[in-house]
């Protein structure tokens, strides 16, 4: 079924704050996990989970209405921003990259090249970024969710992905598809604060 925009505004006001179930606070993370693990912990200030408000939904997306300010400690990279419904423990609702973007999506229509289509993509050599699963479609071999890749060979419409910053392609050994969407990481050498000024819930 292809939901409307506001069955899609009913499921995502549901992660409201105001409900006992919802995203009510958000966390830090290391790494990618789909439970909700490599979450930061330690630091003077130590770092804790800071609650997140959220305005209503609209056309299928709902986002914070507040900034949210964490305490991260001294060599913690931060990559991905998770949602809990409590402030310890609780129910992990999922994460996003830190700074991400409108994710695009993209096709690898054969591997003899290691392309990826992706159309007015708008990144440039050099960027982070991660891949995710559409319904239907494998993410092509060679690619897994939640790993960070580099941007490398942009053209308005191609790319193609590197482990490392100008590294080797990745040798994409099966077609797939899926979205791209851009990661922002930041690493601290000293305690610092890490503001999560605008975060997002969207359904397709």
């Amino acid at each position: 079924m292809r939901f409307s925009s506001a069955a899609k505004n009913l499921m995502l006001d549901a992660l409201d704050e105001s409900i006992a179930t919802g995203a009510k606070f958000g966390s830090l993370h290391t790494a990618y996990s789909s439970t909700g693990t490599n979450e930061v912990t330690g630091g003077s200030p130590a770092y804790a989970r800071k609650g997140m408000t959220w305005s209503a939904a609209s056309s299928g997306s709902k986002a914070t209405s507040a900034s949210a300010v964490f305490d991260v400690p001294a060599a913690t990279t931060v990559r991905w921003v998770g949602l809990w419904d409590t402030v310890t423990g609780g129910v992990f609702l999922g994460m996003g990259p830190n700074g991400g973007g409108v994710p695009q999506a993209f096709v690898s229509p054969d591997i003899a090249n290691d392309i990826l289509e992706c159309v007015a993509h708008g990144f440039s050599n050099g960027d982070t970024v991660v891949v995710w699963a559409v319904p239907g479609d494998p993410v092509p071999t060679g690619l897994a969710e939640g790993t960070v890749y580099f941007v490398t060979n942009a053209t308005t419409d191609d790319l193609t992905l590197s482990a490392t910053s100008g590294g080797a392609t990745i040798n994409i050994t099966a077609i797939g598809a899926g979205l791209l969407q851009k990661i922002v990481p930041e690493t601290f050498g000293a305690q610092g604060t890490h503001t999560v000024s605008a975060a997002s819930m969207s359904l397709d």
